[in-house]
């Protein structure tokens, strides 16, 4: 209205404002500008910019005012929401930058300036800006500058601040064009992964290496194996694998704990890797399991001193935590052959090959440990066998195909039968009726051997109450049975033995188990704990195969059986000219003096039995006392040795 202030219906704030601006203005007659918002009569508010100038006469002094009223709503409100987008942008997490065409910096949000910036300021520092400007330079293809292809591009990019810490940056660029493609400027949002990639890497260095040794694990050994064996097919080299196992690592961490054990496995792995060249790979794929990729060589000689230089490697004696410990390795020695490299792919024939050494290894395992094996096709075909006998096995039990045969042992100052061993057999369907060594170890490896040993246990039981109730045998009989390391390693075995027992209603003296003298060797404590156990129950063991393992003093001081019973190859040659075994003499006398009665096994002769009396065993075993039968015809052949023994 003419005669008021042109903010006159200004929002009361805003009038307040503009008044208190122009009396500042008139006092010093400088120019006047302010912006303030009106209504329309229709109450669409506009945003109005007056702009002012002091109206002087000749002598200088201030007449008036006079000036402009614009309508700037349009301007106002673009500026409004700049500001309101810059102050989203500045609360991102990622650098948003705007960069000329010369790599000047037009905008750059509150994370950028931080990114950009010195150590003491969040300012950005050109020098470092230029920097990330120019390794996003250096990437965008040169289509993307040229205009012949997207303006859009996203990659990473090393960029090192000012901080001096080396980043990895994902990196969005837009290309801002004019009408004539010219480029006008760069947008770039970029967001630091550096913590992200450093975690990927970590996981998949976990994903890929042996948390103990950082050794390559089975994963990263498989698909290096199978980048050697691609290779090999164009530039005609050998690869060799060898299966490194060591020997009685168990044996370590039962006895002396875990901590040495992977103590010992961190510096066998150092030694390995010692002994191999750099361009080898040596892998932890199993607890105590290594195995070592050799690209290049091709020449089994070589191969078999390559594998002989790492057996002596690990092969000595090691002090560890005050505790002295000899290690050994056995080593499966697996070469490619052109028929696996024509005819698998490199992840096939990577897993065959290792499959190979791992047989090879097995049978160096079984010819005595501590050496080196190659692998020939024989293996795979033993098996191919050992896979299906295996799972026939798994089948055998539920098919009532496994039998019981019962072999006498007989006293050698009274003849009468004192007890019999209970041994087990496979009536194959195929194959015919099969003996313990060629399925025990199946056995064992699948976890068969604990419900088929509870099915001998129950069986021999049985047939032994049913021979005390006809009365073919006194209370005095002993029936007894072979039991295994895993057996005997199973926390429920003692209950599951005095359960046969009582089943049967048979006392636990009439009872013995027989331990094999290597399993008292190599699981040493566990062993012997249990069979305490049982003798606390009443039951009777035994010491088998005596004098095959590679000391007996220590076992017969260590565990007090009942029987220690003589290996057959022990007593071989028992009688043969008349003369006398002195070894076989002094262990009787040494078994005696630990209140153990002495059986001899395998025995083959009248002479055998007469000198083994004489020389002081208590009892004889084998096929020229009796041979093993069926439980229907074992009381048949007690009443054979009983009239036998009573006619001498």
């Amino acid at each position: 209205m003419v005669g008021s202030a042109p903010w006159v219906n200004a929002p009361p704030a805003e009038r307040t404002a503009a008044e208190r601006a122009w009396q500042d203005a008139k006092k010093t007659s400088s120019s006047f500008n302010f912006e303030f918002r009106i209504w329309r009569a229709n109450s669409e508010v506009i945003w109005v910019s007056v702009a002012l100038q002091a109206k002087k006469n000749n002598s200088g002094a201030t007449t008036g005012y006079i000036g402009t009223a614009q309508d700037v709503t349009q301007a106002v409100t673009r500026r409004i929401l700049s500001e309101q987008l810059i102050g989203l942008l500045d609360v991102a997490h990622d650098a948003i930058l705007v960069f000329d065409r010369a790599g000047t910096v037009m905008f750059a949000n509150d994370y950028a300036q931080q990114l950009l910036g010195t150590t003491s300021t969040p300012q950005v520092d050109e020098a470092v800006a230029q920097n990330l400007i120019q390794a996003i330079r250096d990437q965008v293809p040169r289509e993307m500058l040229t205009g012949t292809t997207s303006n859009r591009w996203q990659g990473e990019v090393g960029f090192r601040g000012a901080d001096s810490i080396m980043r990895t940056l994902d990196v969005v660029l837009q290309i801002v064009r004019d009408s004539n493609s010219t480029i006008q400027h760069y947008s770039a949002i970029a967001r630091d992964i550096t913590e992200l990639k450093q975690t990927q890497d970590e996981l998949q260095r976990q994903a890929t290496h042996d948390a103990l040794t950082n050794l390559p694990n089975r994963v990263l050994f498989l698909r290096k194996l199978a980048e050697a064996l691609d290779r090999s097919r164009t530039l005609k080299r050998g690869v060799t694998v060898l299966y490194v196992d060591l020997d009685k690592l168990k044996h370590v961490n039962d006895t002396i704990g875990h901590g040495v054990g992977d103590q010992l496995i961190v510096n066998i792995a150092k030694r390995l890797v010692s002994a191999t060249r750099p361009s080898d790979v040596v892998a932890r794929i199993g607890g105590d399991e290594f195995v070592i990729l050799c690209d290049g060589l091709g020449d089994e000689q070589v191969a078999m001193d390559v594998a002989n230089r790492m057996r002596a490697a690990v092969t000595g004696r090691q002090m560890l935590q005050g505790f002295e410990i000899d290690t050994s390795a056995s080593i499966g020695i697996a070469m490619a052959n052109p028929t696996m490299l024509a005819e698998m792919s490199g992840a096939d024939a990577a897993e065959t090959l290792l499959h190979h050494a791992d047989s090879a290894m097995y049978r160096a395992k079984q010819r005595g440990r501590g050496r080196c094996e190659m692998y020939s096709a024989e293996m795979s075909a033993n098996a191919r066998e050992k896979s299906a006998l295996s799972s026939q096995l798994e089948r055998a039990l539920a098919n009532e195909q496994l039998f019981l045969v019962y072999q006498p042992i007989v006293s050698t100052h009274t003849g009468r039968v004192a007890g019999a061993e209970a041994l087990l057999r496979w009536r194959h369907p195929e194959r015919g009726v099969l003996t313990p060594p060629i399925f025990l170890e199946l056995a064992e490896e699948s976890g068969l051997i604990g419900p088929i040993g509870d099915w001998v246990a129950t069986r021999a039981c049985a047939d032994m109450r049913s021979w005390l109730d006809s009365k073919k045998i006194d209370s005095s009989f002993v029936m007894h049975l072979n039991v295994s390391a895993r057996q005997l390693g199973d926390a429920t075995f003692v209950d599951r033995t005095m359960t046969a027992l009582r089943d049967a209603r048979l006392e636990p003296h009439q009872l013995d188990l027989e331990v094999a003298e290597t399993t008292l060797l190599d699981d040493g404590d566990g062993v012997v704990r249990t069979l305490n156990a049982l003798k606390r129950h009443g039951v009777k063991t035994s010491i088998d195969d005596f004098g095959t393992g590679f000391s007996s003093l220590v076992n017969l001081r260590g565990f007090q059986a009942d029987y220690l019973k003589l290996d057959g190859g022990f007593i071989r040659d028992i009688g043969s000219q008349g003369a006398d075994d002195p070894i076989v003499r002094s262990v009787i006398q040494l078994a005696h003096s630990l209140n153990m009665s002495v059986v001899a096994e395998w025995v083959s002769s009248q002479n055998q039995a007469q000198r083994l009396r004489l020389l002081g065993c208590d009892f004889v075993q084998g096929n020229f006392v009796a041979e093993p039968v069926v439980a229907e015809k074992f009381v048949d052949d007690v009443e054979k040795l009983s009239r036998a023994s009573t006619s001498r």
